[in-house]
């Protein structure tokens, strides 16, 4: 997004500065990450915020940021794509979706990547599916859990969409009720939207978006202010009615309009894109011996704090390449690395 940025930036005639680092400098974030969260955080680009807020510091001491206006005005794209899916599997029995989800499982992950390459043939002009496999058996396991919309959110924001299983089961057991079993506003049963960003708004911002920025902003003195949180925002978003907030296809509708007053739109509709770093690919390479150290078989055992078979299976499928577990591995090393500096 770089030469995006710098083009908004000389449109605006904005003081824009870019920074550019190698893989070593981002991997050598990771050993600050427990002393600087203080707990088991596991948001990957929380290393890339950590560097940009290190150079935000070297000119400013107070610093604006833009979190809260995906959860406030439908930003993600599970919001404008997960009542589409829900419509579209919610007439189907349980039962008969299960089923489903059962016949999609039976066909392996090379069977499905397979079929994905001659689809990718055939259609060598556009963009093909990476790892069919992956995505199909991944639908396939939310098709086997999910019962209401509500379901399907929780779904796509959970990493371990069985977490009972993950954890080992002489270790205590946990509260079996969650935040997300509290009751929403009747008013967003006709709302599917609104209701995943409300729940969001509960968990997702507070939990992970705003605690990854205020810390790592914080460990190097850099302080941070949120605009979308004026509480008149936040009221103004509430009265705004869905289709204010997600347009044909697109979320944050009320915002581009105000945004497009100021910039071209060739320079900023674009696919959204997250923050993210190679990290699934450093596993398999130079981070291999750090997280092999972490998820040894015996120290799991000693430890009986997580499944060993599953956390093992999982970490083997991810070196092999058949699967992408990146995000679900990073939450066991994150945990293990906090973990190792209780000692």
């Amino acid at each position: 997004e770089a030469p995006f940025a710098a083009a908004v930036a000389e449109h605006l005639g904005t003081d824009h500065k870019q920074l550019l680092v190698t893989d070593r400098e981002t991997r050598e974030v990771i050993p600050l990450l427990p002393e600087m969260y203080d707990e088991p955080f596991a948001d990957s680009s929380q290393i890339p915020t950590y560097l940009v807020s290190k150079a935000a510091r070297n000119d400013v001491t107070v610093s604006l940021s833009g979190d809260a206006g995906d959860e406030l005005f439908g930003g993600y794209n599970r919001y404008i794509f997960g009542s589409n899916i829900w419509s579209l599997i919610a007439p189907l029995p349980y039962a008969v979706r299960r089923t489903v989800a059962q016949l999609i499982l039976a066909v392996p992950l090379s069977g499905w990547d397979r079929l994905g390459g001659l689809y990718n043939l055939s259609r060598q002009r556009e963009r093909g599916i990476a790892r069919l496999g992956d995505k199909a058996h991944r639908v396939a396991n939310r098709l086997h859990t999910v019962r209401n919309l509500d379901d399907l959110h929780k779904s796509l924001v959970s990493l371990w969409t069985e977490p009972d299983a993950l954890i080992a089961s002489k270790s205590p057991q946990r509260e079996k009720t969650t935040i997300f079993d509290d009751s929403l506003p009747t008013i967003l049963a006709r709302d599917p939207a609104g209701r995943m960003m409300a729940q969001d708004l509960r968990t997702y911002l507070p939990d992970d978006i705003l605690c990854k920025v205020d810390r790592a902003a914080m460990s190097i003195s850099l302080e941070t202010r949120i605009p979308f949180l004026d509480p008149g925002v936040l009221a103004a978003s509430a009265r705004l009615p869905p289709r204010m907030k997600i347009r044909d296809g697109k979320g944050k509708w009320a915002l581009r309009q105000i945004l497009y007053r100021h910039v071209p739109r060739n320079l900023i509709d674009r696919p959204k894109t997250g923050f993210g770093i190679p990290i699934g690919d450093w596993l398999r390479g130079p981070l291999r011996d750090w997280a092999e150290a972490l998820l040894a078989e015996k120290r799991l055992a000693d430890e009986n704090l997580f499944n060993v078979e599953l956390v093992r299976r999982t970490w083997q499928e991810h070196l092999s390449g058949r699967r992408d577990w990146t995000t679900r591995l990073w939450i066991i090393l994150m945990f293990q690395a906090w973990f190792e500096a209780q000692d």
